[in-house]
């Protein structure tokens, strides 16, 4: 057995090991060489970050890392050769530490129990679930007077505070914030929404994300393990997109149902002038301020877990 990285023409081979051992597990949704192509091909992308194992010859295995995420996947196995996801994974982890990653996560599916075992046995612990969430917009409350609401659009000057409001959740520093923010390809940056003092400084930020090609948040798989762009929180990783988006995040904890209130009745009003029908949020659920908040005014469709490992030297 030998363990090797991506060559050339591994996509294929990829995409058959992973159905072949997926495919009893529930929400299966089998993989093509081509959707594995779409990764190998982008930009950015590293061989050093897949890994094969090599039987006489035969790849029977293969595990990924992403790095620029701190993303570790579970190392799937041709049947009959199970062995090999050790070394597989040991292999992958051992990449992260001569990338200087301190912290790796996994998320799967609630219902993979084969796969959580996997990661708990090999020290992964549960950090948190990320709960998915969905709203019918004519359920929401209304503001009586929403002249004297100052919500307002997002300014360069507002990014500090919005990294200060998302301090333990955004992904990025402040300088890649602005970058994300501004100059994102996927949305504009008049999506974002801000609530302000009398003086005019940031109270909460909040974003609406209304694009007709984008999912139906109804039609999408709740429990698979995709976070959902725009949602504070997913900065730098791979998202799903879905129509009808909201998150906020708020300063002062204490203000979160009003604050998220009023950033949610006006971003719910520009969406619904547009395609979104239905309404979509995501929240992990170590955030209790922000995750009370959506349980109050949205429905929770399923939720996912996240487990994270601790990387000694």
């Amino acid at each position: 057995m030998i363990i090797r990285t991506f060559q050339p023409g591994d996509e294929v081979t990829q995409a058959g090991l992973y159905n072949l051992a997926v495919h009893p597990l529930p929400g299966f949704k089998p993989a093509t060489g081509d959707d594995i192509r779409r990764r190998t091909r982008g930009r950015g992308f590293d061989p050093a970050t897949r890994f094969y194992a090599e039987h006489h010859g035969q790849v029977v295995g293969y595990c990924t890392l992403e790095p620029e995420q701190g993303r570790v996947g579970a190392p799937w196995c041709k049947p009959g050769f199970e062995a090999a996801a050790d070394t597989l994974f040991d292999a992958a982890l051992e990449a992260a530490r001569a990338r200087g990653l301190r912290t790796l996560f996994a998320a799967y599916r609630r219902d993979w129990e084969p796969v959580l075992e996997f990661l708990r046995g090999r020290g992964f612990a549960h950090a948190r679930d990320v709960v998915n969430y969905w709203a019918d917009p004519v359920d929401l409350p209304t503001l009586v007077d929403r002249s004297r609401v100052p919500v307002g659009r997002l300014r360069r000057d507002d990014v500090p505070a919005v990294a200060a409001m998302g301090r333990g959740l955004v992904r990025l520093p402040p300088d890649a914030l602005e970058a994300y923010l501004f100059a994102n390809p996927h949305f504009p940056a008049e999506a974002f929404l801000v609530l302000r003092d009398g003086a005019g400084r940031p109270l909460a930020v909040g974003v609406g994300l209304e694009n007709g090609t984008y999912a139906n948040v109804k039609a999408v798989d709740p429990l698979a393990p995709c976070f959902r762009l725009g949602a504070f929180g997913t900065e730098g990783l791979n998202t799903k997109r879905v129509n009808g988006l909201f998150s906020y995040l708020v300063a002062d904890p204490a203000n979160a149902l009003t604050a998220g209130l009023a950033l949610l009745s006006e971003a719910s009003l520009e969406m619904t002038e547009g395609t979104v029908t239905a309404l979509a949020a995501q929240c992990p659920s170590d955030v209790p301020h922000l995750a009370g908040f959506y349980a109050r005014y949205f429905k929770e469709q399923g939720r996912f877990p996240v487990l994270e490992k601790e990387l000694a030297d």
